[in-house]
This record gives C-alpha cells, structure tokens and sequence, in this order.
C-alpha cells in the first residue's frame, strides 16, 4: 500500500468519524434510546451535565483503550494508541452533530422515530466509510476483537455478548441514577441494534467499489 494510499484511507476513516458521530446525534435527539455502544455514555450525559455528550464518549472510549492494553498487555500494538486522538475527534464531531440536530422539533413521538431512523441511516453510511477505510478499528470494535482474541471466541459473538451487556450496564445505571426510572435505553436502542448491521451491509453494496477505485487510484 503507498503512503499516498494510506492517507487517503485515514481521511476517509476520519470523515466516516463525523458522519457516525452526526448519526449517534440524531439518534440521541430522537430520545427513545442510541445504539448499545454509545448506550452508557449517554446515561452518564443525562446525569453528569458538567461534560457534553460528546466528552463522555471521548471517556467510554478512553475506558475501553485502557481494556485493550490490559487485555493484552506487551501483545498491544503501539499504533492502536491511534484511537486515542480520533476518539477525540469523533467526540468533537458528536457534539458538534449535537449542535448541528438541537433545532429540530421532537416533541411528537413519529418524530421522534423519524430522528432515529434518520440518524441510523447516517451511522450505518459513516460505518460503512470506515470498514472501506480499513486502517484502523474505532475503540468499541477494537475492544471486542481484543476480547475475543483473549476468549479465543469467534468476533461476532463476542460483539453480541458486549453489546447486550454495554445496554445492561446502561440500564443499572439508569435504575441507580433516577430513582428506578428508564432513562435513555428505550425502543430506538432495540432498533438501533437491528437495524444498523442491515443498513451497514446496503451502504458497503453501493460505495466500496467506486472509493476503492478512488482509494487505490495513483
């Protein structure tokens, strides 16, 4: 691969950043729950007000790097510490969809559903952007593959058994934090996690081989 290659890849994957973050926007405006990754960050968001929504994800990132390095000790790749800096930026961009989204009426409950529908199609198109990118893993993802690595288990498994418990997690905290009341973990959670593999698989169909023309082209 040509260094010329490699940096268009990197721009690629930081652009597929602000379009996930401007999806998780959407989503957490819609306010019947996000995806399972952003799940526990978004419960701290709506208790400690003190950090945007944005700042907590940068931290729930921050938290699942440190995983990595436990998990594998010597066997951690220093480049992964790449993840550090554009956990920033994709924090920086979340926030900014935030401000991008904060207009938009969503009093009415089909409005609501319409914000994460919306915001699911824009994750799955930014998802989709930094597969093709294939330089490097975002923090939750790199977490799993670390984990199953560890497990000796097969990723999507481990993906399944992570999500499930990110959402529990989420959940208890909930509970804990407003009086046993469900805050920020609804329908739009379950939707999020069915539907955002669907969409990520219709996007990969339509974009991977006119941007790997781009990608690879000199």
């Amino acid at each position: 691969m040509s260094k010329k290659e490699i940096i268009k890849r990197y721009i690629l994957f930081i652009i597929s950043l602000f379009f996930i973050g401007l999806g998780v926007a959407f989503t957490k405006h819609g306010e019947l729950g996000i995806s399972p990754i952003s799940s526990v960050a978004n419960i701290l968001s709506y208790k400690f007000t003190f950090m945007t929504f944005g700042s907590w994800l940068i931290f729930s990132n921050c938290i699942l790097i440190a995983g990595q390095i436990i998990l594998l000790r010597k066997k951690f790749q220093l480049y992964q510490l790449l993840q550090l800096p554009l956990s920033f930026i994709f924090g920086y961009f979340t926030d900014f969809g935030m401000w991008c989204v904060s207009h938009i009426p969503n009093e009415v409950y089909g409005m609501k559903l319409l914000l994460v529908f919306v915001g699911i199609i824009i994750l799955a198109f930014g998802i989709s952007l930094g597969v093709i990118a294939n330089v490097i893993l975002n923090s939750g993802e790199a977490f799993v593959k670390t984990l199953a690595q560890v497990l000796k288990k097969e990723f999507s498994d481990v993906k399944i058994a992570f999500d499930v418990s990110w959402v529990a997690i989420s959940i208890i905290l909930s509970l804990v934090f407003f009086n046993g009341r469900l805050v920020g973990t609804r329908e739009g959670t379950v939707i999020s996690a069915v539907c955002t593999g669907i969409v990520v698989k219709f996007w990969n169909r339509i974009l991977k081989m006119p941007l790997e023309k781009i990608l690879k082209k000199i």
